[in-house]
Protein backbone atom coordinates (compact mmCIF):
# COMPACT_ATOMS: atom_id res chain seq x y z
CA UNK A 1 0.00 0.00 0.00
CA UNK A 2 1.29 3.39 -1.26
CA UNK A 3 0.55 6.63 1.24
CA UNK A 4 0.30 9.96 -0.15
CA UNK A 5 1.44 12.67 1.93
CA UNK A 6 -0.39 16.55 1.87
CA UNK A 7 1.14 19.80 2.76
CA UNK A 8 -1.59 22.41 2.67
CA UNK A 9 -0.21 25.96 3.12
CA UNK A 10 -3.17 28.35 3.13
CA UNK A 11 -2.24 32.27 2.45
CA UNK A 12 -4.84 34.75 1.93
CA UNK A 13 -4.51 37.29 -0.76
CA UNK A 14 -5.60 41.23 -0.64
CA UNK A 15 -6.25 43.34 -4.07
CA UNK A 16 -3.70 45.26 -5.80
CA UNK A 17 -2.98 46.90 -9.13
CA UNK A 18 -1.78 44.63 -11.91
CA UNK A 19 1.15 46.10 -13.45
CA UNK A 20 2.23 45.08 -17.00
CA UNK A 21 6.18 43.41 -16.41
CA UNK A 22 8.87 44.52 -19.24
CA UNK A 23 12.46 42.76 -19.68
CA UNK A 24 13.60 45.14 -17.06
CA UNK A 25 15.18 45.02 -13.48
CA UNK A 26 19.12 43.73 -12.98
CA UNK A 27 19.62 42.01 -15.86
CA UNK A 28 21.78 43.54 -18.52
CA UNK A 29 20.25 45.40 -21.49
CA UNK A 30 20.94 43.66 -24.43
CA UNK A 31 19.51 42.53 -28.21
CA UNK A 32 18.92 38.96 -26.51
CA UNK A 33 16.59 40.45 -23.71
CA UNK A 34 13.53 40.11 -25.87
CA UNK A 35 13.68 35.92 -24.71
CA UNK A 36 12.05 37.13 -21.50
CA UNK A 37 9.08 38.33 -23.04
CA UNK A 38 8.27 34.62 -23.55
CA UNK A 39 8.16 33.75 -19.65
CA UNK A 40 4.33 33.74 -18.71
CA UNK A 41 3.37 36.15 -16.15
CA UNK A 42 0.73 33.89 -13.86
CA UNK A 43 -0.49 36.28 -11.67
CA UNK A 44 -2.98 35.08 -9.21
CA UNK A 45 -6.33 36.60 -8.81
CA UNK A 46 -6.37 38.80 -5.63
CA UNK A 47 -9.02 38.69 -2.83
CA UNK A 48 -9.01 35.32 -3.03
CA UNK A 49 -7.69 31.97 -0.62
CA UNK A 50 -4.52 30.64 -1.93
CA UNK A 51 -4.17 26.40 -1.09
CA UNK A 52 -0.58 25.36 -2.42
CA UNK A 53 -0.77 21.46 -2.05
CA UNK A 54 1.71 19.19 -1.80
CA UNK A 55 1.33 15.50 -2.12
CA UNK A 56 4.39 12.80 -1.64
CA UNK A 57 4.80 10.49 -4.19
CA UNK A 58 5.42 6.60 -3.98
CA UNK A 59 5.80 6.85 -0.08
CA UNK A 60 6.02 3.12 1.56
CA UNK A 61 6.78 4.45 5.13
CA UNK A 62 7.07 7.97 6.86
CA UNK A 63 7.22 10.31 9.90
CA UNK A 64 4.01 12.83 10.58
CA UNK A 65 6.15 14.19 12.87
CA UNK A 66 8.84 14.77 10.29
CA UNK A 67 6.13 16.04 7.56
CA UNK A 68 5.38 18.64 10.45
CA UNK A 69 8.81 19.44 11.03
CA UNK A 70 9.32 20.50 7.12
CA UNK A 71 6.41 22.36 7.31
CA UNK A 72 6.84 24.30 10.28
CA UNK A 73 10.19 25.17 8.73
CA UNK A 74 8.21 26.39 5.57
CA UNK A 75 5.93 28.92 7.86
CA UNK A 76 8.70 30.07 9.36
CA UNK A 77 10.69 30.76 6.46
CA UNK A 78 7.33 31.90 4.47
CA UNK A 79 5.56 34.50 6.94
CA UNK A 80 2.81 34.84 4.81
CA UNK A 81 1.37 31.31 5.36
CA UNK A 82 -0.94 31.52 8.41
CA UNK A 83 -2.22 28.32 8.40
CA UNK A 84 -1.20 24.73 7.34
CA UNK A 85 -3.52 21.73 6.88
CA UNK A 86 -1.37 31.42 4.91
CA UNK A 87 -1.44 35.96 5.18
CA UNK A 88 -2.08 38.57 2.91
CA UNK A 89 0.53 38.51 0.33
CA UNK A 90 1.79 40.40 -3.02
CA UNK A 91 5.00 37.98 -2.13
CA UNK A 92 6.69 37.18 -5.81
CA UNK A 93 3.75 39.88 -6.87
CA UNK A 94 1.65 36.99 -6.26
CA UNK A 95 2.85 34.59 -9.36
CA UNK A 96 1.90 30.92 -9.04
CA UNK A 97 4.41 29.42 -10.53
CA UNK A 98 7.40 31.22 -7.89
CA UNK A 99 5.13 30.67 -4.84
CA UNK A 100 4.50 27.17 -6.16
CA UNK A 101 8.16 26.13 -7.02
CA UNK A 102 9.27 28.49 -3.66
CA UNK A 103 7.49 26.19 -1.05
CA UNK A 104 7.52 22.78 -3.07
CA UNK A 105 11.38 23.12 -2.92
CA UNK A 106 11.75 24.53 0.66
CA UNK A 107 9.26 21.42 2.14
CA UNK A 108 11.09 18.73 -0.54
CA UNK A 109 14.70 20.20 1.18
CA UNK A 110 13.40 20.33 4.79
CA UNK A 111 12.09 17.00 4.64
CA UNK A 112 15.52 15.25 3.40
CA UNK A 113 17.43 17.67 6.45
CA UNK A 114 14.92 16.45 9.41
CA UNK A 115 15.08 13.18 8.31
CA UNK A 116 17.68 11.91 10.82
CA UNK A 117 16.11 14.06 13.48
CA UNK A 118 12.81 11.63 13.55
CA UNK A 119 14.22 8.54 11.61
CA UNK A 120 17.33 8.16 13.80
CA UNK A 121 19.44 5.40 12.02
CA UNK A 122 17.22 4.46 9.31
CA UNK A 123 18.27 5.81 6.19
CA UNK A 124 16.86 6.83 3.36
CA UNK A 125 16.81 4.74 0.90
CA UNK A 126 15.42 6.77 -2.48
CA UNK A 127 14.81 10.49 -3.02
CA UNK A 128 11.76 11.88 -1.50
CA UNK A 129 9.54 13.86 -4.28
CA UNK A 130 6.64 16.22 -3.71
CA UNK A 131 4.23 17.55 -6.60
CA UNK A 132 3.03 20.62 -6.21
CA UNK A 133 -0.72 22.43 -7.47
CA UNK A 134 -2.01 26.01 -6.61
CA UNK A 135 -5.60 26.17 -6.27
CA UNK A 136 -7.60 29.41 -5.46
CA UNK A 137 -10.96 29.30 -3.41
CA UNK A 138 -13.05 32.78 -3.82
CA UNK A 139 -15.17 32.67 -0.17
CA UNK A 140 -14.61 31.79 3.48
CA UNK A 141 -16.86 29.08 3.09
CA UNK A 142 -15.52 27.67 0.07
CA UNK A 143 -11.93 27.56 2.34
CA UNK A 144 -13.96 25.68 5.43
CA UNK A 145 -15.33 23.19 2.54
CA UNK A 146 -12.25 22.47 1.00
CA UNK A 147 -10.53 21.87 4.59
CA UNK A 148 -13.39 19.85 5.75
CA UNK A 149 -13.07 17.51 2.80
CA UNK A 150 -8.96 16.84 3.05
CA UNK A 151 -10.08 16.26 6.88
CA UNK A 152 -12.86 14.17 6.20
CA UNK A 153 -10.18 12.36 3.97
CA UNK A 154 -7.90 11.52 6.89
CA UNK A 155 -10.47 10.17 9.27
CA UNK A 156 -11.34 7.53 6.34
CA UNK A 157 -7.97 6.88 5.44
CA UNK A 158 -6.91 6.32 9.00
CA UNK A 159 -10.17 4.00 10.25
CA UNK A 160 -9.50 1.60 7.02
CA UNK A 161 -5.75 1.74 7.79
CA UNK A 162 -5.83 1.24 11.64
CA UNK A 163 -8.51 -1.86 10.82
CA UNK A 164 -6.43 -3.19 7.88
CA UNK A 165 -3.39 -3.70 9.65
CA UNK A 166 -4.66 -4.39 13.32
CA UNK A 167 -6.12 -7.48 10.75
CA UNK A 168 -2.60 -8.25 9.11
CA UNK A 169 0.08 -7.72 12.14
CA UNK A 170 -2.66 -8.91 15.16
CA UNK A 171 -4.84 -11.60 13.54
CA UNK A 172 -2.28 -12.99 10.79
CA UNK A 173 -4.20 -12.32 7.94
CA UNK A 174 -2.74 -11.44 4.09
CA UNK A 175 -2.98 -8.34 2.81
CA UNK A 176 -5.30 -9.82 0.44
CA UNK A 177 -7.35 -11.33 2.97
CA UNK A 178 -7.32 -8.23 4.77
CA UNK A 179 -8.69 -6.41 2.09
CA UNK A 180 -11.12 -8.37 1.12
CA UNK A 181 -12.90 -8.71 4.53
CA UNK A 182 -12.67 -4.67 4.66
CA UNK A 183 -13.96 -4.15 1.20
CA UNK A 184 -17.52 -2.00 0.97
CA UNK A 185 -17.71 -1.70 4.60
CA UNK A 186 -18.99 1.37 6.68
CA UNK A 187 -17.43 3.47 9.49
CA UNK A 188 -19.25 1.97 12.10
CA UNK A 189 -18.18 -1.62 10.85
CA UNK A 190 -14.66 -0.58 11.06
CA UNK A 191 -15.28 0.58 14.34
CA UNK A 192 -16.99 -2.24 15.69
CA UNK A 193 -14.58 -4.23 14.33
CA UNK A 194 -11.33 -2.77 15.94
CA UNK A 195 -12.95 -3.23 19.32
CA UNK A 196 -14.44 -6.09 19.79
CA UNK A 197 -11.91 -8.09 17.93
CA UNK A 198 -8.84 -6.07 19.59
CA UNK A 199 -10.12 -3.87 22.41
CA UNK A 200 -9.17 -0.24 20.22
CA UNK A 201 -11.59 2.75 21.00
CA UNK A 202 -10.87 4.94 17.77
CA UNK A 203 -11.76 7.67 19.31
CA UNK A 204 -9.11 7.58 22.04
CA UNK A 205 -6.52 7.08 19.19
CA UNK A 206 -4.40 9.98 19.18
CA UNK A 207 -5.98 12.97 17.26
CA UNK A 208 -2.95 13.30 15.62
CA UNK A 209 -3.96 10.38 13.08
CA UNK A 210 -7.73 11.21 13.51
CA UNK A 211 -7.78 14.23 12.63
CA UNK A 212 -4.19 15.20 10.97
CA UNK A 213 -1.93 18.34 12.23
CA UNK A 214 -2.50 22.19 11.66
CA UNK A 215 -0.01 24.53 12.52
CA UNK A 216 -0.93 27.93 13.47
CA UNK A 217 1.22 30.80 13.99
CA UNK A 218 0.07 31.93 17.71
CA UNK A 219 1.12 34.11 21.06
CA UNK A 220 2.71 31.75 23.32
CA UNK A 221 2.25 32.92 26.44
CA UNK A 222 4.08 30.88 29.16
CA UNK A 223 2.55 31.39 32.82
CA UNK A 224 5.60 30.40 34.51
CA UNK A 225 7.93 33.09 33.44
CA UNK A 226 5.33 35.12 32.09
CA UNK A 227 6.91 35.51 28.74
CA UNK A 228 5.40 35.58 25.47
CA UNK A 229 6.48 34.45 22.35
CA UNK A 230 5.31 33.89 18.93
CA UNK A 231 5.42 30.50 17.44
CA UNK A 232 4.11 27.88 15.14
CA UNK A 233 1.87 25.76 17.32
CA UNK A 234 0.51 22.49 15.87
CA UNK A 235 -3.40 21.48 17.04
CA UNK A 236 -5.12 18.43 16.54
CA UNK A 237 -8.78 19.67 15.94
CA UNK A 238 -11.89 19.50 14.11
CA UNK A 239 -11.98 21.80 11.45
CA UNK A 240 -15.12 20.86 10.28
CA UNK A 241 -17.16 22.30 13.42
CA UNK A 242 -17.92 25.99 13.72
CA UNK A 243 -16.17 25.38 17.01
CA UNK A 244 -12.35 25.60 15.78
CA UNK A 245 -12.92 28.75 13.63
CA UNK A 246 -14.47 30.76 16.78
CA UNK A 247 -11.37 29.86 18.70
CA UNK A 248 -9.21 30.55 16.11
CA UNK A 249 -11.21 33.53 14.82
CA UNK A 250 -7.91 35.15 13.87
CA UNK A 251 -7.79 33.53 10.39
CA UNK A 252 -10.87 34.57 9.04
CA UNK A 253 -10.89 38.23 10.24
CA UNK A 254 -10.32 41.25 7.69
CA UNK A 255 -6.54 41.74 9.63
CA UNK A 256 -5.37 38.93 10.47
CA UNK A 257 -2.52 38.33 13.37
CA UNK A 258 -1.45 35.57 15.44
CA UNK A 259 -3.94 34.51 17.96
CA UNK A 260 -3.20 33.96 21.89
CA UNK A 261 -2.43 30.58 23.03
CA UNK A 262 -1.24 30.15 27.14
CA UNK A 263 0.72 27.40 27.89
CA UNK A 264 0.33 25.73 31.60
CA UNK A 265 3.34 25.24 33.68
CA UNK A 266 3.65 21.48 32.79
CA UNK A 267 4.57 22.66 29.05
CA UNK A 268 7.84 23.08 27.80
CA UNK A 269 8.23 25.90 25.26
CA UNK A 270 11.83 25.03 23.71
CA UNK A 271 14.06 27.55 22.52
CA UNK A 272 14.25 25.40 18.82
CA UNK A 273 10.48 24.82 18.82
CA UNK A 274 10.92 22.43 15.64
CA UNK A 275 13.35 20.22 17.52
CA UNK A 276 10.40 19.39 19.71
CA UNK A 277 7.05 20.35 17.87
CA UNK A 278 5.87 17.60 19.43
CA UNK A 279 5.38 18.82 23.11
CA UNK A 280 3.03 21.87 22.87
CA UNK A 281 0.83 19.37 20.66
CA UNK A 282 -2.97 20.61 21.33
CA UNK A 283 -5.57 17.62 21.28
Amino acid sequence: MKLALKFLPIIKATSFQLRNFRALGAMACSRYEYVKNYEVQDVLLPNVWIIIRIDGKGFHKFSLNLMTSAAQTVMEKFSDIILSYGQKTNVYNRRSSKLLSYVTSLFTSCYVMYWPQWMGNQKLTYPPSFDGRVVLYPSDQNLRDYLSWRQADVHINNLYNTAFWNLVQKKGLTNKEAEAKLRGTYAAYKNELLFSEFGINYNNLPGMFRKGTILLRKQVNRTKHDISKQLIVPFHEDMISDIFWKKHSELLADKYSPGLYTQTDDDVVPESFIRKVEKISVE
